[in-house]
C-alpha cells in the first residue's frame, strides 16, 4: 500500500489592519483568525508587519512628519510575548488553527527598537517562535532592526514543516535555502503587499525551488484605507502625487509546489483564500528536483549557518571574567597558561571550602 497523506487547508488573509493602532488590529486580526478556522484553515497567514501596518512612511525620513509617525509606530509595537500576543494565541486555539502573522516587534528590554517580525502561532494558542528580517530593504533600515540566524527554523506541524520569511529575504536566496535544507512543506510568505515589490515572482520561483507550498499573503492599504489626518500629508511630483503612506493592492496567493496558483492572486480586496494541499504533492515534487536532497552539490558547496542568537553583551563574574580577560588581554596566551589559570581557580576554590 505505501504512505497515505491526508489533505490540509491553508489560508492567505488578505485584510486593510487599523493603521498605527495595535489594539485594534489584534483586535480585527483575532476575528478573521476565527473565520479562517471556520472555513476549515489548518494555517492563516497575514501579511508584513500586519499588527499594525507597514512603515512605508520611512521612506519620507526627511518629511516633517516623520518623527511623529516612527514614535507611533514605536508606541504601537508588539512586544513577545504581551497582551498582545496572549490575544493572538487564544484566538488561534479558539479557532484550532495555526498563525503566521507579521508583527512590528518593539524591543522589551529596550522599548527603543523595532523589528520586522513573522510571528508563529499554534492551534493549541502557544507561540511556536519568531523570525526577525534579516535585513530590512532599502527605506527600512531607516525603522527596523537587524534580525539572526537564530529564528531560520522549520516547525513540526500536523500538517508539514512550516517555516517562513519577510518579503525580500525571499531575494536573498540563502534564507530561504537554509529552510529548504530542514525539509520545508509550507512556507508562509509574507509582503507588505503590492505588484511592485517582485512577491509575485519571488513567491512562485520559491515553490518551485523548495517544492513546497507558499502562502503568498501581501498587507492591504487602498487610498480610502488611509486615516484622514494622513492622507492628507501628500507631495507633488510634477503632474502626479504621492502619498506619505504608501498604497498597498496586496495581491495575495496560494502557490503549488509546482509554481503554480491554487487561489488568487486577488488585489485591491479583503478576502480570505483557501486552497487544499498534501503532503504527497510536496513529496513527488521533491522527487523530481530536491534541493536538500539529490538535487544538491555538499562536495561543492559548503553551506554554514550561524544559528546562535545576536548577543549584545555578557556579563560574567568571578572566574570566567578573569580568564576572558586574560585572554583579551594577552596575559594567557597558551593552553598550559589556561590550564594553569583554571587550575588556580579550582585551588582557590578548594580552600575557601576547606576554611568553611
Amino acid at each position: 500500500m505505501g504512505d497515505e497523506f491526508r489533505d490540509f487547508t491553508l489560508a492567505a488573509v488578505q485584510a486593510v489592519p487599523v493603521f498605527l493602532d495595535r489594539e485594534a488590529s489584534v483586535d480585527k486580526a483575532c476575528g478573521l483568525i476565527e473565520q479562517a478556522g471556520a472555513a476549515g484553515a489548518d494555517l492563516a497567514v497575514f501579511g508584513e508587519t500586519w499588527v499594525s501596518g507597514y512603515a512605508s512612511f520611512a521612506a519620507w525620513a526627511n518629511h516633517p512628519a516623520f518623527r511623529g509617525l516612527l514614535e507611533r509606530f514605536v508606541l504601537n509595537g508588539v512586544e513577545v510575548p504581551s497582551p498582545a500576543t496572549d490575544a493572538l494565541c487564544a484566538a488561534a486555539r479558539r479557532a484550532g488553527t495555526d498563525v503566521a502573522i507579521g508583527i512590528a516587534e518593539r524591543d522589551s528590554t529596550t522599548g527603543g527598537s523595532i523589528y520586522c517580525t513573522l510571528l508563529f502561532i499554534s492551534r493549541e494558542g502557544r507561540i511556536l517562535g519568531k523570525h526577525r528580517k534579516l535585513k530590512p530593504t532599502m527605506y527600512e533600515r531607516t525603522v527596523w532592526g537587524e534580525g539572526d540566524g537564530s529564528s531560520l527554523v522549520v516547525y513540526e506541524r500536523p500538517y508539514g514543516r512550516l517555516g517562513g520569511l519577510n518579503c525580500w529575504e525571499h531575494q536573498m536566496v540563502l534564507p530561504g535555502y537554509a529552510l529548504m535544507s530542514q525539509g520545508l512543506q509550507v512556507h508562509a510568505g509574507v509582503w507588505p503587499g503590492g505588484t511592485f515589490t517582485r512577491q509575485d515572482i519571488l513567491s512562485r520561483a520559491f515553490a518551485m525551488q523548495s517544492a513546497a507550498y507558499v502562502v503568498m499573503t501581501g498587507g492591504l492599504m487602498r487610498e480610502q484605507d488611509i486615516p484622514d489626518d494622513l492622507r492628507e500629508m501628500a507631495m507633488r511630483f510634477g503632474d502626479q502625487f504621492r502619498h506619505i503612506i504608501t498604497p498597498l493592492d496586496g495581491c495575495s496567493g496560494i502557490i503549488g509546489p509546482d509554481g503554480n496558483y491554487l487561489a488568487g492572486p486577488v488585489v485591491n480586496e479583503e478576502t480570505i483564500l483557501t486552497a487544499r494541499g498534501n503532503p504527497g504533492t510536496v513529496m513527488f515534487q521533491k522527487m523530481i528536483a530536491d534541493h536538500a536532497g539529490h538535487y544538491t552539490r555538499p562536495d561543492v558547496f559548503d553551506f554554514r549557518v550561524n544559528r546562535q542568537p545576536k548577543r549584545i553583551v555578557a556579563f560574567e563574574d568571578g572566574a570566567a571574567a578573569e580568564i576572558h580577560g586574560g585572554i583579551s588581554n594577552g596575559s594567557l596566551r597558551s593552553a598550559e597558561d589556561l590550564a594553569g589559570a583554571i587550575h588556580d581557580r579550582r585551588t582557590d576554590f578548594e580552600f575557601v571550602e576547606r576554611d568553611r
